[in-house]
This record gives C-alpha cells, structure tokens and sequence, in this order.
C-alpha cells in the first residue's frame, strides 16, 4: 500500500490550497459574519473543476476517484469549511445528475451544474424522517404528465438560493424500495422555502425548509427506474461522508497551523509557550490524532473507489472518527488561544462552530456507530 501522493494529486492539493488561500481564507470570515452565500467564487470554483471532482468525463467532469477528491477538499476546507462543505454536496447533486439521469436531462442540467452557473440541492431529510431516511413520506404520484410531487423537506443546504433539487420522494410502498429520485428546477411552480434558519455555523451556506405543492415534474425528470432512489440516496452518502470527514480534517489542521503559529509567538511566565512541556504534549496528541483521521478518511475512500464490500463500514468508520478528532482538535487549539481562542478576530471561534454540525449530517456519529457495529456482529468478529 503507497501512501505517498502521485504527481497528479499533489498538482490538484496545490491548485487547492492556492484557491483556499486566495479566494476562501481572505472572505470566510465576512461571509460568516454577514451570512452571505459566495455565488461568484462558487462559479469560480467551477472554472477549475471543483464542482464536478467525481462527475464522469463522459458527461464534462474531471472524472477523479473519491481519495482525489478528497485530497483537494481537505486544502479547500483549510480556506473556508463552510462553502468547501457546500461544495461537496453540489458535487454530490452533479454526479447523481450525470450518473443516473435520462441522457436529455444529463445535457439540459450537468453542463450549467458543472461550471457553478446553476448550484445544486439534495433534499432527503424530513421533518420525522432524518436518521431513518426510508421512512420518508414525499410522494411522487404518477399521472399523465409524469409525477406530481407532494411533501416536506428541511435542513436543505443551499435552499432557496439553488438552481437545481435532487429529491427523494416515494413512489411505491413503505421502506426503502419505495423510494426514487427526481432532479427538479428549484423555481418549478409549488416549491416554497421556508425561512433562513438562524445556525450555529456553516453561515456562508443558507439552509431552509422546503415544501412540495403538488409540483408537477415530467418522466424525464427521473432519475435511474422507480424504486431506486434510496440505493442511489446511500450510494451518495457513502461519499458525503468522507467528504464530510475531509473538511473536519481540513479545519483542523488549519486550526492547529494557527494554534503552532500562536504559542510560539505567545509568552508567559518570561518564555514562549511554546517551551512548556503541557503545551508540546497537547500538540502532539492533537498532531498524532488529526493523521490518524487523515489516514482513515483517505483509506475508506480507497475502499470506496474499489468497491469493497466493507467500503460503506469504513465511510461510517471515517466519518464518526475524522468528525469526532477534528471538533476536539478545533476545540484544543482555540483553548491554547486563551480568552483570544473566544473573540471573532481570530478564526478559531469559527473553526469550532463550522465543524461541529457534521458529527450531525450524514448521517449522526450515533448511526455511525450502528453502521459498524451491525457489520462487525455480522462477520462474528472477524477482522474488517
């Protein structure tokens, strides 16, 4: 096994942490402090592939595995975890696009969802259906002209202020099987958005609830056959996962950057803080840990890549333990910023609050935990 980056990947992380340093770290904080959503940067991301990282050749992507996308959302989160995150649902909304829709829809939606001229949404959590996301309750009811779409979706990243809905409705009967998948536009008659949800964090990225009027949409509208949205909804969380454990490890190596910066510069006590060996052992338990997630993250989407058969296990694996390290390695680093750690004029204060949604989305790290320990009694005790 090479763990070494190819000439290739390490091109893609430069040309990542160049965008980061040039267009995301300079605006993050203005974008979280005045909540505005980066419609232009977003499109300039587009420009050099990064909304369309795993999108097929076939269809105008870079066609690049999961372990190259997440080299390059690891340095993009470093910039901004807020819009990277963004980012990585619109790329998720674009492969779904380009992998499953009809070949009318595919040309009418990817090339626009490519270049970021129209940003995407994926809409699968509802109001009493988010960890267990088989017991939606949209509907989608066939008539002459295709479906009509009725029901409710909330905590919709980039909702209301997107072009294109990927949504998961329910065709047939309960549970899983009776789940499809419809790309809409977001402007199609009877689509209503509810407010801007005040949050915590990821403010750079509005988050609305959605509602589903009867919405009239076509045949062409769906994507893969009936009943196949909810393989398609997992096989798509199986990436948001690691892309949501790639932007925890991005912050929080960006946090600890700062965080060695700081205390090398800070005196206390007439020396460096630095030179206190409580302060060394911190950073090296939050140094050794970040590497530990780094190297799961990037293993589970080997195994994506691959297919393998535990490659769902490790993505739970990845993304409850890269979420969990980069939260406590975010929260460590601002406590070695004292009292600075807490005011908004050093970042820190945000790194904390971005990265504490995603033990949350996905998935929760509870059902994470489920994920795995299920697998694990089902192979008796076998090694993974």
């Amino acid at each position: 096994m090479d763990f070494e980056l190819n000439a290739d990947q390490k091109a893609f992380a430069d040309t990542a942490a160049q965008f980061a340093r040039d267009s995301l770290a300079p605006n993050a904080a203005q974008w979280d402090e005045q909540q505005q959503f980066p419609k232009q940067v977003l499109r300039e991301a587009g420009e050099l592939g990064f909304l369309s990282l795993y999108t097929p050749e076939s269809r105008g992507g870079l066609g690049l595995s999961r372990l190259d996308a997440s080299i390059i959302f690891e340095q993009l989160a470093m910039g901004c975890t807020s819009t990277t995150a963004f980012m990585t649902i619109h790329n998720m909304v674009t492969w779904m696009v380009a992998s499953f829709a009809t070949e009318s829809a595919a040309a009418h939606f990817c090339p626009k969802l490519i270049s970021g001229e129209w940003l995407g949404s994926y809409c699968l959590t509802e109001p009493n259906a988010g960890s267990d996301a088989a017991a939606l309750t949209t509907t989608a009811t066939k008539n002459d002209m295709g479906y009509l779409v009725n029901g409710n979706k909330v905590f919709i990243s980039g909702a209301g202020e997107t072009d294109v809905l990927v949504v998961m409705a329910r065709t047939g009967g309960e549970g899983a099987k009776g789940v499809s998948a419809f790309v809409i536009p977001a402007d199609t008659p009877g689509i209503r958005y509810g407010r801007k949800e005040p949050k915590m964090g990821w403010n750079s990225q509005p988050t609305r609830s959605i509602s589903f009027d009867n919405v009239q949409v076509s045949h062409d509208n769906l994507l893969g056959e009936e009943g196949q949205g909810f393989v398609f909804a997992m096989k798509g969380l199986d990436g948001g996962r690691i892309n949501i454990a790639t932007c925890s490890v991005g912050t929080a190596q960006q946090a600890l950057n700062e965080a060695l910066a700081y205390v090398q510069q800070r005196s206390q006590f007439g020396q460096s803080l630095s030179t206190f060996q409580a302060i060394q052992f911190k950073l090296a338990d939050l140094a050794t840990e970040l590497v530990a997630a780094r190297g799961l993250v990037r293993m589970a989407a080997s195994k994506l890549d691959n297919q393998d058969r535990d490659a769902t296990t490790y993505c739970a694996m990845a993304k409850r333990f890269a979420t969990d390290v980069g939260f406590r390695v975010c929260d460590q680093s601002l406590q070695l910023f004292g009292g600075y750690g807490y005011i908004k004029e050093y970042p820190m204060e945000r790194y904390f609050r971005d990265v504490r949604v995603h033990q949350i989305l996905e998935g929760t790290n509870e059902i994470m935990r489920l994920i795995i320990a299920r697998r694990l009694l089902e192979e008796g005790g076998k090694q993974l």
